[in-house]
Order: C-alpha cells, then sequence, then structure tokens
C-alpha cells in the first residue's frame, strides 16, 4: 500500500490549503497529541494516543484508541477500513487519503529519516545515526549548524533554546518540534516563513527547505554519522572494558527511542539491570517499570498475568484486576525469559505487540496501553526462531534492536569496577584489597556478576568490612572452575568468625551475639552444633 494523508484544519476542498501531508509506510502509524506518536497533532481535542493505522499491502485498518472519538466520513468509528478519498476527523483536524503511485509521492516525504530527532540506522559495529541540524543560509553566523536535540525547541532572540545572532529576533520566535523523524515548526512569539507562506499552524520542514524568521534564513538538513560511543556506567551496572563501554553507548541511544529491545546474555549477566538502566534513561522514566518472569508464568496463568482478568472470569477471579501490560502503560515492559515462553502464549504475545489491543480475560472491550517492550533470554533465540522453536515473527517483532551482555569470564578487566561498585552497595566501609581482587580476577565466574555479588556478600557477613582472598568463598558451578584463592566452607568460615567474637566478649555469650548481630539462641544453636563449650 502506498500513499498519503494530507492534513487539513477544516473539511478537504480544491480550495483548502493542506497544514502537511504524512507518507504511509507499510507497518503501524500512530495519530496522537503526545510526541512519542509518528503524527502529532497539537489540539487538546486530539487524545495522547489517539488512533492507529494498520497498512498492509492490501487495505489500510483504522482502529480508534481515544475518548474523544474518530470520524471517517462523518461518521464516529472504532474501526473502519479506508480507500481513497476517504476523510479521518481526527479533533479539528481533517486527514483525507491518497492512494497513490509511488513516482506520485512527493520525494521530500521520501528523504526524510524515520526517527525523532535521530534515528537508529545500525547497531552491529559502532551505532550510525542519523541527526537533524538546521544550517544558517542567511544572515548573521551565516554557515553555522544548529544541532537540533530534544523533542521541543525554541528558536529566536537570546534567551530562546537555540539563541540566534539575529537582533530583530525576539526569545522563541518560532518553535521547533522533532517527532519520528519529522522537523516541524509552529508559530510563536514572532513571524516566521516558509518560502512566500506565513507560518500560520504546526507546519513540517522537510530537507533542503528554508525557514525565514526576521534577517536570517535557515535550512533543513540530516546527517547520518558512525559512532562508537563508550561510558563505563549505564544505570547500576559499571564496566572499564572496551566491549561494554561500547554495550552502555548503545543501551544510552537505545534509551531515547521507543523500539522493542532484546537483551541477550547468560544468567547474571544483568539483563534486568540494563532494562531498568533503558527505563530510567528514556522518555518514560516517571512512569512504571513493571518486570514479567516468563519462566515462571504457569502457560493457563499467563493472559491474566500479561492482560489481566474480569471478576468471575475463573475459579478464584474475585475481583477485576490489571495485568502488566495495563500496569505499564504509558512505561516499560520487561519480559525477562522470554525464551521460555509456550507456544500458545507466544500467539497471544504477538497478537498484542501486532494489534495494541490487550483483553482482559472474560472481557471484551480491548484497551490500549502505551508500553515499550524490553525482552531478556539466555537463550540463542535466533537460532531457535530458524528451527522452530520459537516464533520467528515473534523474535523479529522482540529483536528490533539487540543487545548482547558478554559473560564475566570474557572481561576480566571488569571485575575490579563491578567489585567496588557492589561492595559500596554492600556497605559503605566495605573495601577489597588488592591481594582479593586478584584472586577474584582469577575465578572463571560461572554465575556471572549475580555470583560476584554473593560471594562479596557472603565475605562481608562472615568477615567484617575488609574482605581479603582468604574470606573469599567460591561456589563452583562446574568442575573447571578453579578459584585462585584458598578454598574453605561457609561452616569453616562462621565458626571462625564466631569464635573470634566469643575472643573479643571474653566468652560472653551475650556481648558474643551482639557483636555478631544474631540472637543469642542462634548462636546458642550453633556453639552446640559445633561442640564449643
Amino acid at each position: 500500500m502506498v500513499g498519503r494523508l494530507t492534513f487539513f484544519r477544516d473539511e478537504p476542498s480544491d480550495t483548502a490549503e493542506p497544514v502537511f501531508a504524512y507518507r504511509l509506510r507499510p507497518s503501524r502509524t500512530r495519530i496522537g497529541r503526545t510526541d512519542d506518536n509518528d503524527v502529532v497533532l497539537p489540539d487538546d481535542a486530539v487524545s495522547r494516543s489517539h488512533c492507529i493505522l494498520d497498512i498492509r499491502e492490501a487495505s489500510i485498518e483504522l482502529t480508534d484508541r481515544s475518548s474523544n472519538g474518530t470520524w471517517v466520513n462523518g461518521r464516529r468509528t472504532q474501526r473502519a477500513t479506508l480507500g481513497q478519498g476517504d476523510v479521518v476527523r481526527i479533533g479539528p483536524f481533517h486527514a483525507r487519503v491518497d492512494l497513490t503511485a509511488d513516482s506520485d509521492v512527493p520525494p521530500t516525504e521520501e528523504s526524510q529519516p524515520e526517527a525523532r530527532h535521530e534515528e537508529l540506522v545500525d547497531s552491529t559495529d559502532g551505532l550510525a545515526v542519523a541527526e537533524a541540524f538546521l544550517t544558517i543560509v542567511e544572515g548573521p553566523g551565516k554557515g553555522k549548524r544548529l544541532r537540533l536535540r530534544g523533542a521541543r525547541l525554541t528558536l529566536g532572540g537570546p534567551g530562546s533554546r537555540i539563541p540566534l545572532e539575529d537582533p530583530t529576533l525576539v526569545k522563541d520566535h518560532v518553535r521547533i518540534r522533532l517527532n519520528q523523524g519529522r522537523v516541524l515548526v509552529e508559530p510563536a512569539a514572532g513571524a516566521a516563513f516558509v518560502g512566500p507562506a506565513r507560518v500560520r499552524d504546526l507546519l513540517p520542514l522537510f530537507v533542503g527547505e528554508e525557514l525565514r524568521l526576521g534577517n536570517t534564513v535557515v535550512r533543513v538538513d540530516w546527517e547520518t554519522q558512525v559512532s562508537s560511543p563508550s561510558s563505563e556506567r549505564f544505570g547500576d551496572m559499571v564496566g572499564t572494558s572496551e566491549v561494554m563501554r561500547n554495550a552502555f553507548g548503545l543501551l544510552r541511544r537505545m534509551a531515547a527511542h521507543h523500539a522493542p529491545v532484546l537483551l541477550i546474555g547468560e544468567s547474571g549477566t544483568g539483563k534486568e539491570l540494563a532494562a531498568r538502566g533503558l527505563h530510567d534513561a528514556s522518555p518514560r522514566a516517571a512512569t512504571r517499570f513493571v518486570a514479567v518472569n516468563c519462566g515462571a508464568i504457569s502457560p493457563s496463568l499467563f493472559e491474566s498475568e500479561l492482560f489481566g482478568h474480569e471478576k468471575g472470569a475463573f475459579t478464584g477471579a474475585n475481583e477485576r484486576r490489571d495485568g502488566a501490560f495495563q500496569r505499564a502503560d504509558g512505561g516499560t515492559l520487561f519480559l525477562d525469559e522470554v525464551g521460555e515462553l509456550p507456544e500458545e502464549a507466544q500467539a497471544k504475545l504477538l497478537r498484542a505487540l501486532e494489534t495494541g489491543e490487550v483483553r482482559r480475560v472474560g472481557g471484551s472491550d480491548p484497551t490500549f496501553p502505551d508500553v515499550r517492550i524490553v525482552a531478556a533470554t539466555n537463550r540463542r533465540l535466533h537460532e531457535a526462531a530458524r528451527d522452530g522453536e520459537f516464533r520467528s515473527d515473534l523474535y523479529f517483532r522482540l529483536a528490533v534492536l539487540a543487545v548482547r551482555l558478554p559473560a564475566l569470564r570474557e572481561r576480566p578487566e571488569d571485575i575490579p569496577a563491578m567489585a567496588q561498585a557492589i561492595a559500596q552497595r554492600i556497605h559503605a566501609q566495605m573495601r577489597v584489597t588488592p591481594e582479593a581482587m586478584v584472586a577474584l580476577q582469577g575465578y572463571s565466574w560461572p554465575g556471572n556478576a549475580r555470583e560476584l555479588r554473593n560471594v562479596l556478600t557472603r565475605a562481608f557477613v562472615l568477615t567484617g568490612p575488609l574482605v581479603e582472598p582468604g574470606h573469599l568463598i567460591f561456589s563452583p558451578l562446574d568442575a573447571e572452575s578453579t578459584p585462585a584463592a584458598p578454598r574453605r566452607t561457609i561452616d569453616d568460615a562462621e565458626r571462625e568468625v564466631v569464635t573470634d567474637a566469643l575472643r573479643r566478649a571474653k566468652d560472653n555469650r551475650t556481648v558474643a551475639a551482639r557483636l555478631l548481630g544474631i540472637p543469642r539462641s542462634s548462636l546458642l544453636y550453633k556453639l552446640k552444633r559445633w561442640g564449643i563449650e
């Protein structure tokens, strides 16, 4: 299906001036008031997420998601199939459907990148990003390039978000919006012109198009750059190795977008920390982060857990309950161990992701929660999809953006930074000696970062804030994992700690129990078990 939606402020006619045109692409198009939609219509009569268009090869399916209503050819509708010339009314805006051949679609619309103020082009060898710029082609500062960073900006005199050197301009002369790969301009405190026409409504600026304000003329440009952004921290994750710094850079870039992310890595590599970091660094940070362990859900309860249920929907459903999708509305839904979903559950999840519809078990009314999906797996999911063990269509829905988190044994240089960060979270005075750090780096860590945290926590509980090599008690998961430090059992270490506490308490068991932070009865039980008088 090829064509466009042409938007008008009033009923379309031969004399009506269009506000802007949107090129239809084979996928889902979201229309609403907020900046995370594909088409943004700034009016209070337009809902936050107003309606969706599913553009398929042979049809355009419209679904209303608003409380304000959507009209097709003058009739309010919940669902409709759109054809040539149909007119959709959304608030005060009217959109006419134009189905044309490829050659009839304006090239300015075709050349516009598919993102907001930057587009993720690739994430395999670094990160290719398309960014929007305004280039001053006339007036003070001619030749200067202004990078557009942020969803809402103002352009004008001193005090504007992007100040220009032109003395004829006032503060916040015009507003600039960036949404889904489109630069849009709207009137503000001063006059601005695109060609001979003054900007009086929200208007798109296409690549190469010029905007005049005062004595200054700016042109819209896009530039694609391949970068390898690096950082030694992302959320609660730390790492100094090149592979982790690159991964943190990718995650930070991905956080600004709304596409699904698939996190791949062994158990304990920090996939949930990465998911929380994505949420906290995203525009959704002020809303909820909801985590669901797909591997722990009974197949019979999957629908209820994710989509909720109505009262009386099944035995034990004593009240209406929201599912994870409803609870995460406006925020992030983290699907951990998504590769463990049974086939029936995969089909139901795929339908929810494709349609945006969620129905409670036992209910008939659909809801359309706005969630960003972040999924995680410790399986080679692409191989499972290739071999028919996991639905390939669901895999491609989840893996729009993918990041692999390497195992800890692949990056021993990260262990000192990670150990110090974990130690500080355990106790402010906890310190790992250089000798103990060498021992930590010499271990293979089959349990990854989770096992590192457990080893350090055990050392602190049993020996106190100063961690030395002899305090490290490893629990290898396989016979080939050999620690570089002397091995002791937990029982040996605990007996040593208790004996030291008794010595400091001069054999006063009540005082020793207080020093150990345990009940006196627990201390007496341990002494009896060890045969200590």
